[in-house]
């Protein structure tokens, strides 16, 4: 029975151990502009994707944010009902989200939005969900 309570405490201190580390530490999304990529750092883990920002003639909000709104799938009003899956609004009607438009990746190519390879959004809205917007910053640099 002391064996068990042990391992009980044990797992109780190592999981909210680690719930204190993520908030403490949080999640940052990191959007190098010039080099077309994402760093995202989350619970002592780090990933590098490609992302495509802002083409010619539009431009992608720099500074750092925190999620607005996180959406499963949206449509865009304003560019033809484009499908968003996966959406992080992080300003107004800007966002972190996937794209079918794979092969552009690593190259500017959006409206201003933060484009991302499904899989990678799909990663990315998940880790945002279970962190929360208050322990999320997106951070966009040239």
């Amino acid at each position: 029975m002391y064996k068990k309570i042990a391992a009980a405490l044990m797992a109780a201190s190592i999981y909210f151990g680690f719930q204190a580390q993520s908030i403490a530490g949080g999640l940052t999304a990191h959007v190098d502009i010039s080099s077309q990529t994402m760093t995202v750092r989350n619970y002592g883990q780090t990933y590098v994707w490609r992302v495509s920002t802002a083409g010619s003639g539009y431009s992608t909000p720099r500074g750092t944010f925190k999620p607005q709104r996180l959406a499963r799938m949206h449509y865009s009003k304003k560019y033809h009902n484009s499908p968003m899956p996966y959406s992080v609004f992080f300003r107004g009607g800007y966002a972190i989200h996937g794209t079918n438009a794979v092969k552009r990746l690593g190259s500017p190519a959006s409206h201003g939005c933060v484009r991302l390879h499904p899989s990678n959004a799909a990663s990315l809205y998940s880790m945002i969900r279970q962190a929360g917007a208050r322990n999320t910053r997106i951070i966009i640099t040239q």
